[in-house]
């Protein structure tokens, strides 16, 4: 479905500055969604929000619908009577700039099952009937889900491949007795998704209140080492002794020379057709209660998919097979209606991709950072783009506007400045966000390190590599009003500006409560 003319920023939450180490969804997610107004945004880009596993990588999640306890606030179950202001007398020293990921766990994941047992203990009716409705309304994934990551804080540095036969297997016996004997380990697991469910939905509605839209992403895979592969193995390509007999990845790129072993598990499209696509019904239906439109991640594979040996070490020889087409997004649109959806048409993209997307009318994605490496033919050049599209200086998986300037070949650096009739780097970021703003592209959005013209240190992941990913963080004091007056200036003199309306009674009473 194609969207109005507007602009916004790309910014995951685990990048919001505060005191424990990690971004959270306490206020300085309330100060960025006031930025954002104060700049003219009306789009909030996210990366996706499950908890991550290896390499921390938000792709590489424990469970595609479960949302990552990290970014619950330890201030707001202050407030909320969990834990007491002594538990945060001690707040080690975190880094300022980058996420310290082991030594984050160390320190909130102990405060969290305190929170747990706190609430336990002395939860009021109302909290705990509140509690049992959403463990009852979530049922469907969060049992497994709880279950799964208490066997693995049980069992750490396991894959569940290596747990006992019987629980590997899911045999009913084993089950119930992992659940007694990891009964307070669960009930933790649950409270952490309640809160974090509680959390997000609060600030989500806080944006939305000042007419911002939460932009989420859907990663096309799961994670190997997941509660849905442990739950749903009959779903995915996996051999009689739960190992994949292919994995994911995509073939060598402007990204990697030997092509990208994702090593995700590969689905069983005929398995899923059979059950009229339900688990992917019941995915995006429940990450549409947490943002208002959503990128997939990698939409070619639907048309065709790179499937890699497992027994691969790169990346280079998989093999095309046919994806699930035109069946699954029909499916999900009459199960769920229209669907705000955005595709991530990048990389190896061929006409069934294309005809793939232009069927449900799916806006795709051009980043500008691409533009400049051809002819005046290249499709990611402003003139050459539909306006049913997403504009990017460049995404998550890019360089800073910044480092890729300065590191681009030379022929690229002067393309550039011919295309925007100038001889110099001065000012070459905002030249750029200025490029993005101003074109046929109904959606413009910038990453916030663009904004703030950082350089390649602030990148959040280089792809192909594993490690040192995902950290940058910025500080409270980058959020100045010189970025917020130039971004609304451009958001004003490109169309992309949309007056707010005037605040209800109503809602001017709620906020004199506040």
């Amino acid at each position: 479905m194609p969207f109005p003319r507007t602009s916004g920023i790309l910014l995951h939450p685990t990048s919001f500055p505060g005191p424990d180490g990690i971004g959270d969804l306490g206020e300085p997610a309330r100060q960025f969604i006031d930025f954002l107004v104060d700049s003219g945004q009306e789009i909030w880009q996210i990366l996706p929000l499950g908890p991550t596993g290896y390499g921390n990588s938000p792709y590489m999640s424990f469970s595609a619908i479960a949302g990552n306890p990290l970014l619950i606030s330890l201030d707001l179950l202050v407030e909320q009577g969990w834990l007491s202001p002594e538990d945060l007398h001690h707040r080690p020293g975190f880094d300022l700039d980058f996420i310290e990921f082991d030594r984050v766990m160390a320190w909130k994941m102990p405060l969290l099952h305190r929170a747990s047992l706190n609430f336990k203990a002395h939860a009021s009716l109302q909290a705990l009937t509140q509690f049992d409705s959403f463990c009852h309304n979530k049922a469907l994934w969060l049992e497994d889900f709880s279950l799964f990551m208490a066997l693995l804080e049980a069992n750490p540095s396991t894959v569940w491949t290596d747990w006992p036969k019987p629980l590997r297997d899911r045999e009913e016996e084993a089950l119930q007795e992992a659940r007694e004997a990891l009964a307070e380990k669960v009930y933790c697991q649950k409270f952490m998704q309640f809160e974090f469910f509680r959390q997000w939905g609060e600030l989500k509605a806080y944006a939305n209140q000042n007419q911002v839209q939460v932009f989420g992403d859907v990663p096309i895979y799961v994670s190997f080492n997941s509660s849905d592969v442990w739950a749903h193995p009959h779903l995915f390509q996996l051999d009689a002794e739960k190992q994949p007999i292919a994995v994911a990845g995509v073939p060598p790129d402007y990204f990697a020379e030997t092509g990208q072993r994702w090593g995700n598990p590969l689905y069983d499209w005929k398995a899923l057709e059979a059950t009229g696509f339900v688990w992917w019904i019941i995915r995006l239906r429940e990450g549409l209660e947490l943002v208002d439109l959503m990128r997939i991640d990698h939409f070619r594979g639907f048309a065709a998919y790179w499937a890699v040996p497992a027994e691969e070490e790169t990346a280079e020889n998989g093999t095309w097979v046919e994806g699930p087409g035109a069946k699954l997004f029909l499916a999900i649109r009459e199960a769920l209606g229209s669907l705000p959806i955005i595709a991530e048409d990048l990389g190896d993209i061929d006409q069934d991709v294309i005809d793939l997307r232009d069927q449900f009318n799916f806006p795709g994605m051009k980043i500008l950072h691409f533009a400049f490496g051809g002819g005046s033919d290249n499709p990611f050049l402003p003139f050459n783009i539909s306006p049913n599209s997403v504009i990017y200086t460049g995404t998550h998986d890019n360089d800073t506007t910044l480092g890729w300037y300065q590191s681009a070949p030379d022929y690229e650096r002067e393309r550039l400045h011919q295309y925007l009739g100038c001889n110099s780097a001065d000012g070459v970021v905002w030249d750029l966000i200025r490029l993005a703003f101003s074109s046929v592209a109904n959606q413009a959005i910038i990453p916030l390190q663009d904004v703030c013209s950082l350089g390649t240190d602030a990148r959040m992941n280089l792809p192909g590599t594993a490690e040192g990913n995902w950290t940058w963080r910025y500080r409270p004091e980058a959020l100045t009003s010189d970025y917020s007056d130039r971004l609304r200036a451009l958001t004003q003199i490109y169309g992309r500006y949309h007056e707010k309306p005037a605040p209800s009674d109503a809602e001017e009473s709620a906020s004199d409560r506040a």
